[in-house]
């Protein structure tokens, strides 16, 4: 009985620590420590380190947690009947994760992640992903030449042009300008489709996934991908 009320703690400890760091890291970005998450979570910095050993492991099982969010509304995407609609769902309700929550872009990117951990994750991300670029490509409702990974692009693209509207804690700097981010991912929605009159040919290829890994995991973190998101 004893061990069973541990192990209850315990697990509720960690989710303590999770809610609470996903909290400050959306706010303050990454450069919030452990100690400042066990004071926030309001349990002791001994018990923190009891259930994370380093911000590390902290960060990856974030991570998780935000890659479940992202496997959902691609599922989610996958199942609209037309599949333009599902390119939309997924790129709008995948920024408004990542614009709400400071820390999610930079933590996605895998330069907090070991190696393994980043491979793990992209792995579960990235079949849905071409999956759904796929469906929308034999369909007819995107350019010919576009791939999985233009999507992600895409998604980078449009979360840096947020994150520009607002402070260090995640604060729009202005309000009228704390949507201006969607104005900009509907200008790129619009260039996916295929033009009446014909399109320009793209003019250079699209990022395989060893390219695009090696461009956001560029801090140190090493390219172990083997498989193409396109």
């Amino acid at each position: 009985m004893a061990q069973s009320k541990l192990r209850k703690d315990a697990a509720h400890n960690r989710e303590l620590l999770l809610e609470a760091g996903r909290d400050l890291f959306a706010q303050r970005g990454l450069r919030v420590t452990l100690n400042d998450v066990a004071h926030h979570a309001g349990v002791g910095v001994g018990t923190a380190y009891r259930r994370f050993p380093n911000k590390e492991a902290l960060l990856e099982a974030i991570v998780e947690r935000q890659v479940d969010e992202l496997e959902e509304i691609l599922h989610d995407a996958l199942e609209e009947d037309d599949p333009w609609a599902g390119i939309v769902t997924y790129l709008e309700r995948s920024l408004v994760l990542q614009t709400h929550d400071r820390a999610m872009a930079q933590l996605l990117s895998g330069r907090h992640m070991s190696p393994e951990s980043f491979d793990r994750e992209r792995d579960r991300l990235a079949p849905l992903i071409n999956s759904l670029a796929d469906r929308a490509r034999r369909a007819g409702v995107i350019r010919h030449d576009i791939v999985g990974t233009d999507l992600v692009m895409i998604q980078i693209a449009v979360v840096s042009v947020a994150l520009t509207c607002t402070d260090r804690e995640g604060v729009s700097r202005r309000d009228d300008v704390a949507e201006v981010y969607r104005r900009y991912l509907w200008i790129m929605l619009d260039g996916l489709k295929p033009a009446r009159d014909g399109v320009s040919p793209l003019p250079v290829d699209p990022l395989t996934t060893e390219q695009a890994h090696a461009l956001l995991g560029s801090n140190g973190v090493p390219s172990k991908l083997g498989k193409d998101f396109s």
